[in-house]
């Protein structure tokens, strides 16, 4: 499992939605909002996967 989620040189680039709750310290509902917000939902087959690069441009940017 953790082969899929490690990219190059041990930098995660998507996770699952327990992995984006750990990520965000927020529940599944705020993790799907933000993620989604994001645009950063990759769907294989019934999996779901979220890009987190995608997702701390999106907090970047409307954070003040």
């Amino acid at each position: 499992m953790r082969k899929t989620t490690e990219g190059i040189k041990g930098q995660v680039i998507s996770v699952d939605t327990p992995e984006l709750m750990n990520m965000l310290h927020v529940g599944r509902k705020a993790a799907t909002d933000i993620g989604t917000a994001a645009n950063a939902r990759i769907t294989i087959g019934r999996r779901v996967l979220w890009n987190v690069k995608k997702i701390q441009q999106y907090l970047d940017g409307i954070s003040e």
